[in-house]
């Protein structure tokens, strides 16, 4: 993360320091809603700071809708076309980004319909989810978490990377899914998250964080020490 300074904070200021940020975001002239990613490796648990900010943000006035990316991984015949540990695949080819840019970013396009689909594929049971649209009304907030979210071209007007040391990563990943880890450098040498993410967190320990946001931010790190 090169000459990025991170300063501790706990979990609740920082949940309350990137609402309020994302409360004073102005979207580009045309855009009616926000879309936020909340990215991280599993070990980092985004889908748990995914849902602090959400209801952040719904506690500001903000109709707010969180989309799980694990919620679109595409189909067992094709995740494990490769076998069951093929880190490249589940790199280019496990999440079905295709589907995400028509069932959630499509919508929530200048002039879209609003209508986004929380989940697309049930992995456990191997088949479609069939959950009904939900409807984001004009100012709402998108909130998209889960792992590998760069790279996509996704319209994110706000990225927070939650990020883990190497060693942090390995040690936090269960034995059974560390044959992910090659993905996960990939991606760091591939996407640099850390490097264009708006907001970055260091989550080595759990329990005590650490974070950087780029300047101009209206979150000011100084101030929430």
């Amino acid at each position: 993360m090169g000459a990025v300074h991170l300063r501790p904070i706990t979990w609740e200021r920082l949940t309350e320091a990137v609402a309020d940020r994302l409360s004073a975001h102005r979207s580009a002239p045309g855009d009616l809603w926000l879309r936020i990613a909340v990215d991280g490796a599993p070990a980092a648990q985004p889908d748990r700071f995914a849902a602090r900010l959400a209801d952040a943000l719904r506690e500001r006035g903000s109709p707010t809708l969180s989309i799980d990316t694990h919620g679109f991984l595409r189909p067992a015949s094709l995740r494990f076309e490769y076998g069951h540990e093929d880190a490249d695949s589940y790199y280019d080819g496990w999440f079905d980004t295709g589907a995400l840019w028509r069932e959630v970013f499509g919508p929530l396009e200048s002039g879209g319909s609003g209508r986004v689909l929380p989940d697309l594929w049930d992995p456990e049971r191997d088949r479609a989810t069939r959950s009904a649209y939900a409807e984001l009304p004009p100012g709402g907030v998108l909130v998209v978490h889960g792992p590998l979210l760069l790279g996509h071209w996704f319209p994110f007007d706000c990225v927070v990377h939650l990020a883990l040391s190497p060693g942090a990563l390995r040690r936090r990943t269960p034995q059974a899914e560390r044959w992910t880890l090659p993905a996960f450098a990939r991606y760091e040498a591939e996407a640099a998250p850390a490097e264009t993410a708006d907001v970055v967190v260091r989550a080595d320990d759990p329990k005590r964080p650490a974070w950087w946001a780029r300047s101009g931010s209206d979150a000011d790190p100084e101030g929430t020490r």
